[in-house]
């Protein structure tokens, strides 16, 4: 019995060491980068896609990682979502030019109300309020990244979860030219901003029915108001997922097919 013991403790090292060296691979491929702005800094990683050129065009992608990876370490916005773009069978498929910033600790994707005393969270989303900071050095990091010759400006890409989800929602309202295709994963919106993009973008939208941390209602209304205004959204609700409805829709086969498939000048 104790040497069956010792054996498994010694499986579990090893699982516990190969899944640190995975995690630093994943984090060599998004390099560390930093945009600043006059006395602003919006810390980022970037993946490039192998054999990068200048002189040729990619894809751009940002994602929008959850209130849980804020912070400054510039790694922890890579927890979810990072290995579904730098899969090697994913990079090979999709070659693109990947971003994924962090927000710091006391901001926020979104402009967001926010009431934690409930369960679900209460949230709202007020529409004429500036951006946040980190919002807004997010978009003009976009912008900068748009204006270089490799990026192609028909096929850029957003998603995110959670807090991501949510200012997934508000870039297409304040960018809402922009972007080819949006997915938002268990996340939330103001549906009055919907009309701004949903002829505009495609849009996927993810939620977990059983989430006790995000209403999966608020999703529900997004869709509901990108379809008044003209959009034809794809829809996923997972009956059994709670909050982390994230780990289903990385796993869906069809999401980056679908994401990739899409260019600006094809939306109608």
């Amino acid at each position: 019995m104790k040497y069956k013991i010792q054996i498994n403790c010694c499986l579990i090292i090893i699982l516990m060491l190969f899944s640190e060296f995975t995690s630093a691979q994943q984090n060599n491929l998004y390099k560390e980068a930093f945009f600043i702005k006059n006395q602003d800094t919006l810390k980022y990683r970037i993946m490039y896609p192998d054999n990068f050129s200048e002189t040729r065009q990619y894809p751009v992608v940002l994602f929008l990682h959850g209130a849980g990876e804020r912070g400054n370490d510039n790694t922890k916005q890579l927890t979810h979502g990072g290995k579904l773009f730098s899969d090697e069978t994913n990079r090979g498929a999709f070659p693109a030019i990947v971003i994924f910033p962090q927000c710091p600790q006391n901001d926020y994707w979104a402009n967001a109300d926010v009431d934690r005393s409930t369960k679900p969270i209460t949230l709202t989303f007020p529409l004429n309020n500036p951006p946040t900071k980190a919002l807004n050095l997010t978009m003009l990091l976009m912008e900068d990244m748009l204006s270089k010759p490799y990026a192609n400006k028909q096929k850029v890409y957003i998603g995110g979860l959670s807090m991501g989800g949510m200012g997934t929602f508000e870039m297409l309202y304040r960018k809402p030219d922009m972007f080819a295709a949006a997915f938002a994963i268990c996340g939330g919106g103001n549906p009055d901003g919907a009309k701004a993009y949903a002829k505009n973008t495609e849009l996927w939208v993810f939620h977990g029915a059983n989430d006790d941390v995000v209403d999966p209602q608020l999703s529900i209304n997004m869709v509901s108001a990108y379809l008044k205004a003209g959009g034809k959204p794809n829809v996923t609700i997972y009956a059994n997922d709670n909050h982390n409805s994230w780990d289903s829709a990385f796993a869906e086969p069809k999401l980056l097919t679908w994401l990739f498939s899409k260019s600006k000048n094809e939306y109608k």
